[in-house]
Protein backbone atom coordinates (compact mmCIF):
# COMPACT_ATOMS: atom_id res chain seq x y z
CA UNK A 1 0.00 0.00 0.00
CA UNK A 2 1.17 3.60 -0.88
CA UNK A 3 3.07 5.20 2.36
CA UNK A 4 0.48 8.25 2.38
CA UNK A 5 -2.57 6.00 1.77
CA UNK A 6 -1.70 3.92 4.36
CA UNK A 7 -1.12 6.86 7.47
CA UNK A 8 -4.51 8.06 6.46
CA UNK A 9 -6.40 4.60 6.25
CA UNK A 10 -4.87 3.10 9.34
CA UNK A 11 -5.47 6.64 11.22
CA UNK A 12 -9.18 6.68 10.37
CA UNK A 13 -9.51 2.93 11.28
CA UNK A 14 -8.28 3.95 14.87
CA UNK A 15 -11.65 6.44 15.37
CA UNK A 16 -15.04 5.70 15.90
CA UNK A 17 -16.62 6.54 12.47
CA UNK A 18 -19.25 8.63 12.32
CA UNK A 19 -21.32 7.85 9.17
CA UNK A 20 -20.24 11.41 7.52
CA UNK A 21 -16.18 10.00 8.93
CA UNK A 22 -16.69 6.84 6.76
CA UNK A 23 -17.86 9.18 3.64
CA UNK A 24 -14.79 10.47 3.90
CA UNK A 25 -12.57 7.37 4.52
CA UNK A 26 -14.49 5.93 1.25
CA UNK A 27 -13.21 9.12 -0.78
CA UNK A 28 -10.01 9.10 0.54
CA UNK A 29 -9.51 5.09 -0.73
CA UNK A 30 -11.63 5.70 -3.95
CA UNK A 31 -9.85 8.82 -4.93
CA UNK A 32 -6.37 8.86 -3.86
CA UNK A 33 -4.58 5.89 -4.96
CA UNK A 34 -5.89 7.05 -8.75
CA UNK A 35 -4.88 10.86 -8.53
CA UNK A 36 -0.89 10.12 -7.14
CA UNK A 37 -0.26 7.82 -10.38
CA UNK A 38 -1.59 10.26 -12.49
CA UNK A 39 0.60 12.83 -11.46
CA UNK A 40 3.41 10.83 -12.08
CA UNK A 41 2.25 10.12 -15.75
CA UNK A 42 1.14 13.26 -17.18
CA UNK A 43 4.41 14.75 -15.62
CA UNK A 44 6.26 16.66 -18.93
CA UNK A 45 9.92 15.48 -20.16
CA UNK A 46 12.22 17.84 -20.82
CA UNK A 47 12.71 19.63 -24.08
CA UNK A 48 15.03 17.81 -26.20
CA UNK A 49 17.12 19.89 -28.19
CA UNK A 50 19.01 17.73 -31.27
CA UNK A 51 22.30 19.26 -32.70
CA UNK A 52 23.44 18.54 -35.99
CA UNK A 53 27.06 19.65 -36.91
CA UNK A 54 28.84 19.46 -40.41
CA UNK A 55 31.92 18.16 -41.36
CA UNK A 56 35.02 21.14 -41.72
CA UNK A 57 34.49 23.44 -44.33
CA UNK A 58 37.16 26.24 -43.65
CA UNK A 59 40.31 26.78 -41.74
CA UNK A 60 40.96 26.83 -38.42
CA UNK A 61 38.85 28.96 -35.82
CA UNK A 62 36.15 29.46 -39.09
CA UNK A 63 33.39 26.91 -39.63
CA UNK A 64 33.68 25.62 -36.41
CA UNK A 65 30.67 23.79 -36.72
CA UNK A 66 31.04 21.31 -33.68
CA UNK A 67 32.94 23.22 -31.28
CA UNK A 68 30.09 26.08 -31.66
CA UNK A 69 27.53 23.79 -31.38
CA UNK A 70 29.48 22.33 -28.01
CA UNK A 71 29.33 25.88 -26.51
CA UNK A 72 25.79 26.49 -26.87
CA UNK A 73 24.72 22.96 -25.41
CA UNK A 74 27.08 23.40 -22.34
CA UNK A 75 25.11 26.34 -21.91
CA UNK A 76 22.00 25.14 -22.24
CA UNK A 77 22.91 22.52 -20.04
CA UNK A 78 24.45 24.70 -17.47
CA UNK A 79 20.95 27.28 -17.10
CA UNK A 80 18.45 25.82 -14.98
CA UNK A 81 16.05 25.42 -17.44
CA UNK A 82 13.71 22.29 -18.30
CA UNK A 83 15.86 20.82 -21.43
CA UNK A 84 18.25 18.01 -22.20
CA UNK A 85 20.87 18.25 -25.12
CA UNK A 86 21.64 15.64 -27.84
CA UNK A 87 24.55 16.37 -29.65
CA UNK A 88 24.76 13.72 -32.81
CA UNK A 89 28.12 12.35 -31.86
CA UNK A 90 29.06 11.63 -35.88
CA UNK A 91 29.52 14.87 -38.36
CA UNK A 92 26.49 15.23 -40.38
CA UNK A 93 23.23 13.91 -40.75
CA UNK A 94 22.42 11.49 -37.94
CA UNK A 95 22.76 7.69 -38.91
CA UNK A 96 20.66 6.39 -36.50
CA UNK A 97 17.16 8.65 -36.69
CA UNK A 98 15.78 7.99 -33.55
CA UNK A 99 17.74 10.65 -32.09
CA UNK A 100 15.24 13.02 -33.07
CA UNK A 101 12.21 10.96 -31.57
CA UNK A 102 10.80 13.14 -28.79
CA UNK A 103 12.85 15.90 -30.37
CA UNK A 104 11.45 19.47 -29.37
CA UNK A 105 13.70 21.17 -32.13
CA UNK A 106 16.80 20.92 -34.21
CA UNK A 107 20.11 23.43 -34.41
CA UNK A 108 22.15 22.73 -37.33
CA UNK A 109 25.42 24.13 -38.09
CA UNK A 110 26.81 23.16 -41.31
CA UNK A 111 27.87 23.16 -44.65
CA UNK A 112 25.41 25.17 -46.81
CA UNK A 113 24.07 24.75 -50.70
CA UNK A 114 25.08 21.53 -52.64
CA UNK A 115 27.06 20.50 -49.15
CA UNK A 116 24.36 20.61 -47.03
CA UNK A 117 23.18 17.92 -44.46
CA UNK A 118 20.26 18.13 -45.35
CA UNK A 119 20.07 17.72 -49.35
CA UNK A 120 20.01 13.97 -49.11
CA UNK A 121 17.38 13.71 -46.39
CA UNK A 122 14.49 16.28 -47.23
CA UNK A 123 11.49 14.25 -46.89
CA UNK A 124 12.66 12.88 -43.91
CA UNK A 125 13.68 16.14 -42.48
CA UNK A 126 10.16 17.44 -43.84
CA UNK A 127 8.15 14.95 -41.88
CA UNK A 128 9.83 16.05 -38.64
CA UNK A 129 9.19 19.66 -39.09
CA UNK A 130 5.68 18.96 -40.08
CA UNK A 131 4.91 17.07 -36.66
CA UNK A 132 5.36 21.23 -35.06
CA UNK A 133 9.35 19.98 -35.11
CA UNK A 134 11.40 23.32 -34.57
CA UNK A 135 14.62 24.35 -36.26
CA UNK A 136 17.32 26.33 -36.39
CA UNK A 137 20.18 27.12 -38.88
CA UNK A 138 23.21 28.49 -38.44
CA UNK A 139 25.32 30.34 -40.72
CA UNK A 140 26.42 28.88 -43.71
CA UNK A 141 23.52 26.39 -42.84
CA UNK A 142 20.65 29.27 -43.63
CA UNK A 143 22.45 28.52 -47.44
CA UNK A 144 19.90 26.21 -49.59
CA UNK A 145 19.77 25.31 -53.41
CA UNK A 146 17.31 26.80 -55.43
CA UNK A 147 14.45 24.43 -56.04
CA UNK A 148 13.16 21.76 -53.57
CA UNK A 149 15.86 22.89 -50.81
CA UNK A 150 15.34 26.56 -51.13
CA UNK A 151 11.26 26.12 -51.13
CA UNK A 152 11.28 23.71 -47.96
CA UNK A 153 13.52 26.06 -46.04
CA UNK A 154 11.01 28.78 -46.65
CA UNK A 155 8.63 26.68 -45.22
CA UNK A 156 10.70 25.72 -42.09
CA UNK A 157 12.24 29.05 -40.83
CA UNK A 158 10.58 31.43 -43.63
CA UNK A 159 13.70 32.60 -45.37
CA UNK A 160 16.93 31.44 -46.62
CA UNK A 161 20.58 32.61 -47.55
CA UNK A 162 19.94 32.51 -51.94
CA UNK A 163 22.58 32.43 -54.72
CA UNK A 164 22.72 35.84 -57.12
CA UNK A 165 20.08 37.33 -54.22
CA UNK A 166 21.97 37.37 -50.59
CA UNK A 167 25.66 37.99 -50.07
CA UNK A 168 28.14 37.24 -47.51
CA UNK A 169 30.66 40.15 -46.76
CA UNK A 170 32.04 40.28 -43.58
CA UNK A 171 31.53 43.48 -41.92
CA UNK A 172 30.47 45.13 -38.29
CA UNK A 173 26.64 45.74 -37.67
CA UNK A 174 25.32 47.85 -34.74
CA UNK A 175 22.08 46.05 -33.03
CA UNK A 176 20.72 48.84 -31.30
CA UNK A 177 16.70 48.10 -31.82
CA UNK A 178 15.30 44.73 -30.89
CA UNK A 179 11.40 43.90 -31.38
CA UNK A 180 8.99 43.07 -28.93
CA UNK A 181 10.19 38.68 -29.07
CA UNK A 182 11.12 36.30 -26.73
CA UNK A 183 14.14 35.57 -28.79
CA UNK A 184 15.24 39.44 -28.45
CA UNK A 185 14.87 38.88 -24.51
CA UNK A 186 18.04 40.49 -22.93
CA UNK A 187 19.68 41.89 -25.62
CA UNK A 188 21.77 44.40 -25.24
CA UNK A 189 22.73 46.88 -27.95
CA UNK A 190 26.12 45.23 -29.53
CA UNK A 191 28.30 45.42 -32.90
CA UNK A 192 30.73 42.00 -33.94
CA UNK A 193 32.33 41.65 -36.75
CA UNK A 194 31.72 38.61 -38.74
CA UNK A 195 30.27 37.50 -41.92
CA UNK A 196 27.05 38.43 -41.69
CA UNK A 197 24.84 37.15 -44.84
CA UNK A 198 21.96 39.61 -45.77
CA UNK A 199 19.64 40.26 -48.42
CA UNK A 200 17.85 36.73 -47.74
CA UNK A 201 14.97 35.55 -49.39
CA UNK A 202 11.73 34.94 -47.23
CA UNK A 203 8.28 34.21 -47.47
CA UNK A 204 6.06 35.94 -49.17
CA UNK A 205 5.22 39.97 -47.73
CA UNK A 206 7.17 38.59 -45.08
CA UNK A 207 4.08 36.62 -43.08
CA UNK A 208 4.96 34.68 -39.91
CA UNK A 209 8.41 36.43 -39.75
CA UNK A 210 10.16 38.78 -37.13
CA UNK A 211 13.18 40.24 -37.68
CA UNK A 212 16.15 39.57 -34.50
CA UNK A 213 18.84 41.52 -35.57
CA UNK A 214 18.69 44.12 -38.55
CA UNK A 215 21.18 46.98 -40.01
CA UNK A 216 21.69 48.66 -42.78
CA UNK A 217 25.51 47.45 -44.68
CA UNK A 218 27.54 50.31 -45.28
CA UNK A 219 28.35 50.68 -48.73
CA UNK A 220 31.82 48.66 -48.71
CA UNK A 221 30.02 45.62 -48.43
CA UNK A 222 29.19 45.75 -52.08
CA UNK A 223 32.61 46.22 -53.22
CA UNK A 224 33.22 43.14 -54.87
CA UNK A 225 31.56 42.55 -58.31
CA UNK A 226 28.33 40.85 -58.49
CA UNK A 227 28.49 36.92 -58.59
CA UNK A 228 26.35 34.62 -56.86
CA UNK A 229 27.26 35.42 -53.21
CA UNK A 230 28.87 39.32 -53.26
CA UNK A 231 26.64 41.54 -55.26
CA UNK A 232 23.25 41.60 -58.10
CA UNK A 233 21.27 45.08 -58.81
CA UNK A 234 18.66 44.33 -56.18
CA UNK A 235 20.37 44.14 -53.34
CA UNK A 236 22.71 47.16 -54.34
CA UNK A 237 19.24 49.26 -54.79
CA UNK A 238 17.85 47.99 -51.93
CA UNK A 239 21.44 49.11 -49.68
CA UNK A 240 21.44 52.15 -51.92
CA UNK A 241 17.63 52.86 -50.53
CA UNK A 242 18.42 52.47 -46.85
CA UNK A 243 16.64 49.83 -46.17
CA UNK A 244 18.15 47.95 -43.41
CA UNK A 245 18.78 44.02 -43.75
CA UNK A 246 18.10 41.32 -41.59
CA UNK A 247 20.64 38.63 -40.27
CA UNK A 248 18.43 36.83 -37.96
CA UNK A 249 15.06 36.21 -37.75
CA UNK A 250 12.09 34.20 -36.03
CA UNK A 251 9.14 32.15 -38.09
CA UNK A 252 5.98 31.17 -37.05
CA UNK A 253 4.96 28.68 -39.13
CA UNK A 254 1.42 28.11 -39.76
CA UNK A 255 1.12 24.72 -38.81
CA UNK A 256 2.20 25.94 -35.53
CA UNK A 257 6.62 24.95 -35.75
CA UNK A 258 8.91 27.91 -35.28
CA UNK A 259 12.48 28.05 -36.56
CA UNK A 260 14.86 30.76 -36.57
CA UNK A 261 17.60 31.74 -38.72
CA UNK A 262 20.80 33.46 -37.62
CA UNK A 263 24.21 34.06 -40.35
CA UNK A 264 26.90 35.24 -37.92
CA UNK A 265 29.23 32.59 -36.74
CA UNK A 266 32.08 32.53 -39.32
CA UNK A 267 34.28 33.94 -37.32
CA UNK A 268 34.43 30.99 -33.93
CA UNK A 269 35.57 33.88 -32.00
CA UNK A 270 32.50 35.83 -32.26
CA UNK A 271 31.01 33.59 -29.15
CA UNK A 272 32.81 35.62 -26.84
CA UNK A 273 30.40 37.93 -26.83
CA UNK A 274 27.58 37.49 -24.82
CA UNK A 275 24.55 38.75 -26.50
CA UNK A 276 25.53 36.92 -29.89
CA UNK A 277 25.51 34.20 -27.57
CA UNK A 278 22.07 34.82 -26.03
CA UNK A 279 20.20 35.73 -29.08
CA UNK A 280 21.15 32.26 -30.66
CA UNK A 281 20.26 30.54 -27.17
CA UNK A 282 17.13 32.29 -26.78
CA UNK A 283 16.34 31.34 -30.48
CA UNK A 284 16.93 27.71 -29.67
CA UNK A 285 14.53 28.00 -26.68
CA UNK A 286 11.62 29.29 -28.63
CA UNK A 287 11.60 27.20 -30.92
CA UNK A 288 11.72 24.56 -28.31
CA UNK A 289 8.65 25.86 -27.53
CA UNK A 290 10.42 26.83 -24.33
CA UNK A 291 9.62 29.91 -21.95
CA UNK A 292 12.61 32.21 -22.67
CA UNK A 293 13.67 33.94 -19.62
CA UNK A 294 12.64 37.87 -19.64
CA UNK A 295 16.39 38.76 -19.06
CA UNK A 296 17.43 35.91 -22.03
CA UNK A 297 18.68 32.37 -21.62
CA UNK A 298 21.50 32.16 -18.79
CA UNK A 299 24.90 31.45 -20.37
CA UNK A 300 28.01 31.23 -18.60
CA UNK A 301 31.27 33.28 -19.96
CA UNK A 302 33.07 31.82 -22.98
CA UNK A 303 36.93 32.48 -22.43
CA UNK A 304 39.44 31.81 -24.77
CA UNK A 305 40.28 28.26 -23.13
CA UNK A 306 36.62 27.59 -24.38
CA UNK A 307 37.09 29.15 -27.56
CA UNK A 308 40.51 26.71 -28.50
CA UNK A 309 39.02 23.65 -26.89
CA UNK A 310 36.72 21.09 -29.37
CA UNK A 311 38.08 22.89 -32.47
CA UNK A 312 38.42 20.64 -35.74
CA UNK A 313 41.36 18.70 -36.60
CA UNK A 314 43.38 20.39 -38.96
CA UNK A 315 43.17 18.57 -42.66
CA UNK A 316 46.49 18.46 -44.65
CA UNK A 317 46.62 18.01 -47.83
CA UNK A 318 48.79 15.09 -48.81
CA UNK A 319 51.29 15.81 -51.84
CA UNK A 320 50.82 12.91 -54.49
CA UNK A 321 54.24 11.88 -55.70
CA UNK A 322 54.58 12.34 -59.34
Amino acid sequence: MNGRIGIVWNSLRSNVMRPSFRVVATFWLLVVPIFIPHTSVQAEKPAKIVFISGKPSHGRMKHEHRAGNMILADALDRSGLDVETVLVPLLGYPEDPSVFEDAATVVIFCTGHQGHVLNPHLAEFDALMNSGVGVVMIHWATEAEKGEPGQKFLQWMGGFCDLDWSVNPHWTPHFTDFPEHPVANGLKPFEIDDEWYYHMRFVDDMKGVTPILADLPPPNTLRRPDGPRSGNPTVRRAVAAGEKQVVAWAYERPSGGRGFGFTGAHNHVSWLDENFRTVVLNGILWTAHVEVPESGCPSPKVSDVHIQANLDPVVHKQKVSK
